[in-house]
C-alpha cells in the first residue's frame, strides 16, 4: 500500500479568487425530459475531429446526442431509449469501430454496457458481463475500439466495442474490496489504465504482459463468449490519497488528478517500486479546492489537451481550473441564479471554450468563453 509522503513536501494549494483568465458567460439551458430524470453523465466526442462538436448525455433509461452550434444553440440530433424502462444510465463514452464509424457507449443500474452505432441510429451489441451496475467507462483514446468499464461488482473490464469481446478482467486477489466508480486510460502508455472507488484507494494496472490478448481480440472470429478473458489480479501501485470514496480519477501525463468527497481535486505523483508489485508512493503535489463538493458522484472533465479542469458542485456552481501551473490558477467560477441543484459532470470541448453540465434537475446547461471569439 503507497504511503502519503508528508514533511517538507507539503502541497501547494489554489486560491480560489479567480484570475477570469477567460470569461465565460452562461448561453442555454435545456430540459430534457418532463419528469426531471437526474442527467449523470454528459461528454463531447474527442475521438473523431469530424464531430468534435457533438456530446452526449445519459439519464434514466436515455441517451441523447446534440450538436453545439456558434452562438450557443444546442441541437437535437439523436435520442435512444432503452428497452427497459427501469433502466437508469449512469455513463457514457464516445468510441469507434474499426472504419472509424461513430459509437456511443452506454452503462448504468443493470450492468448492461450497450454499444450505439450512431450512423446506423441502432444498437450495434450489447455486453453482458458485470455482476451489477456501470459505473463508468472510458474509451482508448490511441485505440478507439477499446473501452473500460468500471463496476459496483468490484472489478473493472476491458471490451472490444467493435467484436463484443471482453478481454481482461481486472479484480481478485489485488483488486478493489468495494464498489469501481471510476476509470481512465493513460494519454500516451497504452499499457496503462487506472481506477479508483469505494474502497477509498486508487490502483493503477499495467496490460502489458496481456498485450497479446488485446491484439487477439481485433482478429477474433469464433464467438465472443470462446474467447479466452484473462484475469489481472495485481495492479502495479496501490495508493492511499484519499480517507473517503474516490470518485473520479484522471491521467495528467504520468501524474494523476483524483477526487473524493473532500471538497477539492487532488494532483498527485505515482512513484512504483520496481521490484515489489502494488508497493510504492504517492506524493501529493498540488490541491485544487472546490467548496460545496462534498457528495459523492460528481464528476470533473478536461478540455482535450489537459490545459484545464472544470467541475461542479451540490450548490449548482462550476470552478474551471487552470491544471499546468504552480500554484493552481482558478480561470473562473460559473454561476446562474437558477442553478442551484447538483452538477453530477462537466464536459469541457476540444479547446476549452465551451463547458457543459449536466444536474440532478435533469437540465443541461451550456457556457461560452467570449473572451475566445472577440
Amino acid at each position: 500500500m503507497a504511503k502519503v509522503a508528508a514533511i517538507g513536501c507539503e502541497p501547494v494549494v489554489g486560491s480560489l479568487i479567480s484570475s477570469k483568465k477567460r470569461d465565460y458567460r452562461f448561453t442555454n439551458k435545456i430540459q430534457e425530459s418532463n419528469t426531471k430524470r437526474p442527467l449523470y453523465a454528459v461528454v463531447f466526442n474527442f475521438i473523431d475531429s469530424r464531430y468534435f462538436n457533438l456530446f452526449a448525455t445519459v439519464g434514466g433509461n436515455r441517451v441523447t446526442v446534440y450538436q453545439c452550434v456558434e452562438g450557443g444553440a444546442i441541437h437535437l440530433l439523436q435520442s435512444y431509449t432503452d428497452e427497459d424502462k427501469d433502466e437508469s444510465f449512469y455513463t457514457v463514452t464516445w468510441a469507434s469501430n474499426f472504419d472509424g464509424t461513430p459509437f456511443i457507449v452506454a452503462g448504468g443500474l443493470n450492468g448492461v454496457i450497450r454499444v450505439i452505432d450512431a450512423s446506423a441510429e441502432k444498437i450495434h451489441k450489447s455486453f453482458v458481463g458485470h455482476g451489477d451496475s456501470i459505473n463508468e467507462i472510458r474509451t482508448q483514446p490511441l485505440k478507439p475500439s477499446l473501452i473500460v468499464s468500471a463496476s459496483k461488482d468490484e472489478s473493472v473490464r476491458l471490451w472490444n466495442v467493435q467484436t463484443g469481446i471482453c478481454i481482461l478482467i481486472f479484480a481478485g486477489a489485488g483488486g478493489h474490496r468495494n464498489e469501481v466508480l471510476s476509470v481512465d486510460f493513460h494519454p500516451s502508455d497504452i499499457y496503462r489504465i487506472t481506477s479508483c472507488g469505494m474502497d477509498n484507494t486508487v490502483k493503477i494496472w499495467s496490460m502489458k504482459e496481456f498485450w497479446t490478448y488485446v491484439e487477439k481480440s481485433f482478429t477474433w472470429t469464433d464467438l465472443p463468449s470462446k474467447f479466452p478473458t484473462k484475469y489481472v489480479q495485481f495492479p502495479v501501485l496501490v495508493a492511499s490519497v484519499h480517507s473517503n470514496y474516490v470518485d473520479c480519477n484522471r491521467w495528467l501525463g504520468d501524474f494523476m488528478l483524483s477526487k473524493s468527497v473532500d471538497n477539492e481535486i487532488v494532483l498527485w505523483e505515482p512513484k512504483m517500486k520496481e521490484q515489489s508489485a502494488g508497493e510504492g508512493t504517492a506524493d501529493i503535489l498540488q490541491k485544487y479546492p472546490v467548496p460545496d463538493c462534498d457528495i459523492w458522484f460528481i464528476k470533473f472533465s478536461c478540455d482535450f489537451h489537459y490545459n484545464a479542469a472544470a467541475i461542479g458542485n451540490r450548490e449548482g456552481k462550476i470552478y474551471v481550473w487552470e491544471l499546468q501551473s504552480s500554484p493552481p490558477v482558478l480561470i473562473a467560477r460559473l454561476s446562474h441564479p437558477q442553478s442551484k441543484v447538483p452538477i453530477r459532470q462537466t464536459a469541457m470541448s476540444y479547446d476549452g471554450s465551451t463547458i457543459l453540465c449536466c444536474c440532478e434537475d435533469g437540465t443541461v446547461w451550456r457556457w461560452d468563453d467570449m473572451s475566445s471569439t472577440s
